[in-house]
């Protein structure tokens, strides 16, 4: 196995890149959290960091393409584990955890599973599976097949409720379905319906969504609330100054002024520690990772690869994006991780998981010849 792991033509620069993000995030949530006695956080990061590390080289030496055979099948078997989380359902299963007002994991006793976070990445294989037989011949009747089973999960979380992950699903599917070239008619008018369903997607959310929303917009419609949340962030982030303050040496982490801090608002306690020097470097390590992810789709001649590739890349992007955005006040709080840094078992192993996909794409596609 190891000698067949150096002859690999393996992209190095996105399996070196997420390898140190995740490095670098247990070392902040372990700053973060020692001075509040939960130090174990930070230990259950690395078990999780291990598994997910074994997940990635396994998927890495497998052949990317038996994920097309099993789409199906890890569709009903995502939309399962969603039904199980609807509100009156979970409240009847003793296996469910409810946490900040939300059904969102899975106890397995020795795991807690969120199914979200896995349908995720379920939802980048099932969109470039049924897509990449019509790659610019995409027609009326295949985008409303196509809307039918990317609704179904989305409305799935959305009911949760957990309005982040169903977001992350949502385009993770559009950039599956952008990437297979639909006509400029489709996406128009789908767009142009999107924007007309606003006022009633702004009806059917929760009130602290729209809570959200409005402190987004105005900080003191809230201030002990999301408009807390977000003031705390920015103090935190202003206060690593040019260089930082140092790991644990952050009052707004230390002091457990930031809520939160291990998770929705990392980037936050990174920030303060490693100021705007370091935060320049996790931002360019995040689009050197998302740049090759977008290479890799480029040099894959397999179309159920290049959509994988690119969708995986779109869950990268989206969620960086959202979640650096909403530590720095300009976005809604939603609770998305921050890819390889944020705690939390689930989503670091299907993270490294998509790494392994990505360098099993890489790996069957490069010049270098390599056998399979």
């Amino acid at each position: 196995m190891f000698r067949r792991f150096l002859s690999a033509p393996i992209d190095w620069i996105s399996l070196i890149v997420p390898i140190i993000l995740t490095i670098t995030g247990v070392i902040t949530i372990y700053t973060i959290t020692f001075a509040q006695e939960k130090s174990g956080l930070a230990t259950s990061q690395v078990i999780f960091a291990s598994i997910g590390l074994v997940a990635m080289v396994v998927a890495m030496f497998s052949d990317y393409r038996h994920l097309r055979s099993f789409a199906n099948i890890l569709y009903l078997l995502g939309v399962v584990m969603l039904l199980l989380l609807i509100p009156p359902i979970a409240a009847k299963i003793p296996f469910t955890l409810k946490i900040f007002g939300a059904y969102r994991w899975l106890d397995l006793g020795f795991f807690q599973l969120q199914p979200g976070e896995i349908f995720k990445l379920i939802a980048a294989i099932f969109g470039a599976k049924i897509l990449t037989q019509h790659i610019g011949l995409i027609n009326w009747k295949k985008t409303l097949v196509y809307i039918f089973f990317a609704a179904i999960p989305i409305f799935l979380v959305l009911i949760q409720p957990d309005l982040g992950t169903a977001s992350v699903i949502l385009i993770v599917f559009a950039a599956a379905f952008l990437a297979a070239r639909p006509s400029g008619r489709i996406v128009t008018t789908i767009l142009m319906i999107f924007l007309i369903s606003l006022p009633l997607i702004w009806l059917t959310l929760k009130p602290y969504q729209k809570n959200r929303v409005e402190t987004l917009l105005n900080p003191s419609t809230d201030p002990q609330g999301q408009g807390y949340n977000v003031r705390q962030s920015l103090i935190a982030v202003g206060s690593g100054g040019l260089t930082g303050r140092g790991f644990g040496q952050g009052s707004q982490t230390v002091l457990n002024f930031l809520p939160v801090a291990h998770t929705d608002f990392v980037f936050s306690g990174f920030a303060e520690a490693t100021g705007f020097v370091g935060s320049l470097v996790i931002i360019f390590l995040y689009l050197l990772l998302i740049y090759r992810a977008i290479n890799i789709a480029s040099i894959s001649t397999d179309k159920f690869g290049q959509l994988l590739a690119v969708a995986i890349a779109a869950k990268f992007l989206f969620q960086v994006t959202v979640h650096i955005g909403m530590n720095l006040g300009l976005l809604p709080v939603t609770g998305i991780p921050l890819p390889f840094m944020s705690g939390g078992g689930t989503s670091l192993i299907i993270d490294l998981l998509c790494v392994g996909i990505l360098q099993s794409i890489h790996i069957r596609h490069a010049r270098v010849g390599f056998r399979s």
